[in-house]
């Protein structure tokens, strides 16, 4: 029997504190005194990750190694080292146990007796209720602070600005670094005034010998961009700018779309006003500069389409494996560019890509060539989307996650029900039985979305299979 262990820490200043390794010891330990045998590669870890969340490489990896029967036991510390959430504990572990795993926290020993399993429920509910609670009093201690004006929102100095070294967080420290400052005032100038856009204003900040924030050469344009829409150079510094939502864009159409999360302004409606701090340019500067921001993107070359391109975002370079962008040259010649070969990218750091320009009228007529003759031969096609299905998808593994999902969503409606009782019987407040009431219902309406979502899945899979069935029907009728 293969044995696993899964050790996690939520902060970096917990890995650095060896609390990770401590895991690690007492874990192995254990399993010395049972006689077992835990390859290195069955030692899976997550170093910095909150289980509030499910999107871990260690627990990727060990969720992949079970379900291909790798592992058929695994060693936990406590319930709340695999995830924090009630629910996600419950999914885990059903999942986990699905597959033949045996699951075994230290801490608190589980068999199938019902009060272990009363137990372990009630110990995930209380780590959850712990973290909720934990990050509320963060959260409305960290707003009644700025609300008072008493903190500063940023964890990074703004460049331009030097605060106390003792309280790096205190607006009464906050002063202007007159070097700095001056080179943010020629950013706004030039770029407000002269309306020139990113790349070259980098350039013009690498003719004046000007370092970046980070000490590089030439400046990039996130940086640029960056001090181009933080109103603190007014003398005004606003919270809630920016919002934290799911990467949505694959930087090239050869990598899938990244696990980290982008960052959305938010309406200036939705900004507070934290406090006043000396100002380095005029309202004024700060509007012309946003302005032409807006200008550039809306005449941007990813904005442009008055050339058609049959494969837009559909090109990747073959060198570098980046995404390609199109342009036309000369007298209307249209090609496909790396994004790394460009002056502006290399300006930035990059390693810049030898990759030549790619005629599109050629790429495109070979792609329609090669698109035409599969469809000619519809066996090829059939056999490509069978392999698609087999082995990807199973209905008794939807089947096996809809259930799960049904059960946890069955425990959170029982968790409301006791919560109401509690509430009648006068054992909670009312402020109390609704915020938890609140927190249940995100919990299933999150199990909702999941359940939608399996639902798609299993329509596409269900159109394919269709699609494949006839396909040389639809091959015989289409002309090409």
């Amino acid at each position: 029997m293969n044995t696993a262990i899964y050790i996690r820490v939520s902060t970096q200043r917990q890995a650095q504190a060896q609390t990770i390794e401590q895991q690690l010891e007492q874990l192995q330990s254990y399993a010395n005194r049972q006689g077992w045998q835990i390859a290195q590669e069955h030692i899976l870890r997550d170093e910095g990750y909150s289980g509030a969340h499910l999107n871990r490489p260690g627990l990727d990896r060990l969720r992949d190694q079970v379900a291909m029967a790798q592992i058929n036991r695994l060693l936990v510390l406590a319930p709340d080292r695999l995830a924090r959430n009630f629910v996600h504990q419950t999914l885990l572990v059903e999942e986990l146990q699905s597959h033949g795993c045996q699951v075994e926290f230290l801490e608190r020993p589980m068999s199938q007796d019902p009060h272990d399993q009363l137990l372990l429920q009630i110990r995930g509910v209380v780590a959850e209720y712990e973290r909720t609670l934990i990050a509320e009093r963060m959260r409305r201690g960290r707003l009644s602070k700025l609300q008072a004006g008493t903190l500063l929102p940023w964890t990074v100095i703004p460049y331009g600005y030097s605060c106390s070294v003792e309280h790096p967080r205190d607006p009464a420290g906050v002063e202007i670094n007159p070097a700095q400052a001056a080179v943010v005032r020629e950013i706004f100038s030039r770029y407000g005034t002269e309306q020139i856009s990113l790349v070259q204003l980098s350039r013009h900040l690498h003719d004046l010998g000007v370092p970046s924030p980070t000490g590089k050469d030439y400046w990039t344009r996130s940086s640029l961009r960056s001090i181009l829409k933080n109103p603190c150079y007014t003398g005004q510094v606003f919270t809630n700018r920016t919002r934290s939502c799911p990467a949505q864009r694959r930087r090239s159409a050869l990598k899938p779309i990244g696990h980290k999360s982008s960052t959305r302004q938010q309406d200036s409606s939705e900004w507070l006003l934290v406090c006043q701090i000396p100002a380095i340019i005029s309202q004024e500067q700060f509007d012309a500069a946003q302005m032409n921001l807006r200008h550039n993107q809306q005449f941007g070359r990813r904005n442009n389409k008055t050339h058609e391109y049959l494969l837009r975002t559909l090109v990747s370079c073959g060198q570098c494996q980046s995404s390609c962008f199109s342009c036309t040259r000369g007298k209307g010649y249209r090609y496909y560019v790396c994004t790394h070969r460009t002056a502006k990218n290399h300006l930035e750091g990059n390693d810049q890509c030898t990759a030549p320009y790619i005629p599109a009228q050629q790429l495109e007529n070979i792609v329609w060539s090669d698109l035409c003759a599969a469809l000619q031969h519809s066996e090829s096609i059939t056999q490509v989307m069978e392999q698609l299905q087999t082995g990807q998808w199973l209905p008794q593994e939807l089947q096996a996650r809809v259930a799960q999902l049904q059960r946890a969503q069955s425990a959170l409606q029982q968790q409301l029900e006791r919560l109401t009782q509690a509430y009648l019987s006068n054992v909670i407040q009312l402020e109390e039985y609704k915020r938890r009431r609140a927190e249940l219902e995100n919990q299933v309406q999150t199990l909702i979305v999941q359940k939608k979502q399996l639902a798609l899945q299993a329509q596409q899979k269900l159109e394919i299979a269709n699609l494949a069935h006839g396909i040389e029907e639809f091959c015989g009728v289409a002309e090409w």
